[in-house]
């Protein structure tokens, strides 16, 4: 007999770009805090993964401007007979 598991561990929430900037906020703080001085690398990785953040969420932002911008043309195309 033939069994099938599941490697999926489920559908993750989706973080919002203002709940991204957050984040890159905290990583960065932590990476500017007097706790990581003596850890030059550990404070590096940390604002290079901040300004990643920062990157995606401005990313991520744009897409669902443009996503919401296509969909009010899709329906005023539909209204308008064009679709």
């Amino acid at each position: 007999m033939v069994t099938h598991d599941s490697t999926s561990t489920g559908t993750a929430s989706q973080m919002t770009p203002d709940e991204m900037r957050g984040l890159a906020q905290r990583l960065r703080a932590r990476a500017d805090s007097v706790i990581l001085r003596d850890q030059p690398e550990m404070q590096r990785d940390l604002q290079a993964a901040a300004s990643l953040i920062e990157q995606l969420a401005d990313l991520a932002a744009e897409v669902l401007s443009s996503a919401a911008v296509i969909d009010r043309l899709t329906r005023l195309l539909r209204i308008a007979g064009g679709a």
